[in-house]
């Protein structure tokens, strides 16, 4: 369950949401205005936060701001009063993954803090690994330990000097898209432009199109002023476009357009506004597949596809995986081991190159901070590492599941193994339908069904 911090300025919002959440399960703790959240974030931890918009001292965007400035892991879900829908673009446009007009439904509010626990532990990861990224591109450098991600930055260090080529980086989860997304920019003739990232799965439908392309004042309920969209806020830099398979097929053809004219319109506009960016496309899914199914244009896929980079899976580079595992003992213990000294003992060894790695670097990242934590300090034995081999012999005795005659609750084994799926891959959602032979949108559905019949 998620530790939650409800932001609003009003006792009474507070109480009602901390009410539907608490029902839930989840811990709630209450800030009355934008600064006090801020205190309560830095001194501890939160999975989300629930802010209203307009308060007084600090208001909405204000803290969210400071908690980008702050580099605090924690997504954001905005509340706003009906009609305000342009505050709702400006808030996702500053790091909100989510917006709720009130007065609002328990369902909507437990969906909203459900999509945001399930990003929360990827943003963590996400600071850490940018940390990490800077230190070791202080030298114009990135740290590979596999010929294959040698590579795939070879490739990237050439597309790179090419500043208006689309690039399309596809991948599992967790092996490290943005990452060399950020790479491409930063030895590019634009690494003095900004480097703007989104999600696209993390934008509602609603607001997809005014995210990316802006709207003009009076195009749609709620939009008070003109407002700027990421293609315009990004010109002259890069602008990343994560999860690309995930955009809804509107917003596509608006996609294929700005690409192939370098012009955009903001929503509710006619003028064409001429924008200056190069565009970076990923995505963990198979996109060919998609455009058969009729979910992703044609045309759209092929204009991205300009220059493809595939990053293989760490089950493919079985050289990296003890390098990697050493790199992040050293990296999480809390005093930096002799080299000489043995941090992981050959039954480790043997463990981690069994284990198929089904959510790639961030897991093995998880798994080594959790093992150094059993150990304490190194070596790391098989003993610290037994979480993972249950993860392995589950897989292997599902493969053994045999009906008798008396029967089984296919609901409640479908429930088991949706969740152990879930607990191996740190909750990535991708990572987990994988584990289950199924595809992202088709794990949702499950999930999103058996949430339904409880």
């Amino acid at each position: 369950m998620a530790h939650i911090l409800i932001v609003d300025d009003e006792k009474k919002i507070r109480h009602i949401l901390g009410i539907m959440l608490s029902r839930k399960g989840h811990g709630i703790c209450e800030a009355g205005s934008g600064l006090e959240a801020l205190e309560l974030l830095e001194k501890g931890a939160f999975d989300v936060v629930i802010s209203d918009i307009r308060m007084p001292e600090m208001d909405g965007f204000e803290l969210l701001e400071n908690i980008r400035k702050m580099e605090i892991p924690v997504p954001v879900v905005v509340i706003t009063a009906f009609g305000t829908i342009d505050s709702a673009v400006e808030a996702m446009k500053k790091g909100a993954v989510d917006y709720i007009t009130k007065p609002f439904e328990e369902e909507r509010i437990i969906l909203a803090v459900e999509k945001a626990a399930g990003v929360s532990r990827i943003l963590r990861e996400n600071i850490k690994l940018k940390r990490e990224l800077k230190r070791l591109t202080q030298k114009g450098e990135i740290v590979c330990v596999s010929k294959a991600m040698h590579r795939v930055m070879d490739i990237a260090s050439k597309v790179a000097v090419k500043s208006d080529t689309t690039v399309l980086i596809t991948g599992e989860s967790g092996t490290g898209k943005e990452i060399v997304a950020r790479f491409i920019h930063d030895h590019s003739p634009r690494a003095k432009g900004r480097f703007v990232a989104i999600n696209c799965a993390a934008i509602t439908d609603t607001l997809v199109q005014s995210t990316l392309f802006g709207h003009e004042k009076g195009a749609f309920t709620g939009a008070e002023r003109s407002k700027q969209g990421l293609f315009e806020y990004a010109s002259g830099g890069t602008l990343f476009l994560d999860e690309i398979g995930d955009l809804p097929v509107e917003a596509q053809a608006k996609l294929l357009r700005a690409l192939q004219e370098r012009t955009i319109q903001r929503v509710g506009g006619n003028e064409s506004i001429k924008v200056d960016v190069r565009v970076i496309c990923a995505t963990n899914q198979d996109l060919e597949k998609l455009v058969k199914e009729g979910d992703f244009r044609e045309d759209l896929y092929y204009r991205i596809n300009v220059f493809p980079i595939h990053i293989p899976p760490l089950r493919k580079r079985k050289e990296a995986i003890i390098p990697l595992a050493e790199y992040f003992i050293r990296k999480f213990v809390d005093s930096v081991p002799e080299e000489d000294q043995q941090l992981l003992t050959q039954g480790a060894k043997k463990i981690l190159m069994n284990y198929s790695w089904p959510g790639n670097i961030r897991e093995l990242a998880n798994t080594m901070e959790r093992a150094i934590i059993l150990a304490g300090l190194p070596p790391v034995t098989a003993e610290h590492l037994e979480f993972l081999k249950t993860g392995m012999e589950i897989k292997e005795q599902s493969g053994r599941l045999k009906l008798d005659q008396d029967g089984l609750d296919l609901e409640a084994l479908e429930k088991d193994l949706i969740k152990q799926a879930l607990q191996l891959t740190g909750n990535n959602q991708s990572a987990a339908a994988r584990l289950l032979g199924l595809t992202r949108s088709k794990f949702r559905t499950r999930v999103k069904q058996l949430e339904e019949g409880t």
